[in-house]
């Protein structure tokens, strides 16, 4: 049931998570780059393979930790208000391990 409940808001929490992430790539790379406020696209000609390169690693480094902070802050406060984690546990693991 917790489960249940746990995934529209792991959705949610997702999409949050990625509006963050977004809002730190911009301001992180406006000090990196002074003629753009978001990292070029790989298919922008008027660029250079370090920017491109550089940007991709950035939102690639941020969206992860943003995402994983998010997703464990939400399993947390499940945990807290429910008492039941909502992911897998040790337990889980050692039944599909047999």
């Amino acid at each position: 049931m917790v489960k249940l409940f746990y995934k529209p808001m792991a959705i949610a929490l997702g999409i949050a998570a990625g509006s963050i992430a977004g809002k730190i790539v911009a301001a992180v790379w406006a000090k990196v780059d002074d003629d753009g406020d978001v990292p070029p696209k790989p298919d922008q000609k008027d660029t250079t393979w370090l920017l491109v390169l550089t940007g991709a690693a950035l939102q690639g480094v941020v969206r992860s930790v943003v995402k994983a902070a998010v997703k464990r802050g939400g399993a947390t406060g499940v945990e807290k208000v429910t008492g039941t984690w909502p992911g897998k546990t040790a337990a889980d693991r050692e039944k599909a391990a047999a």
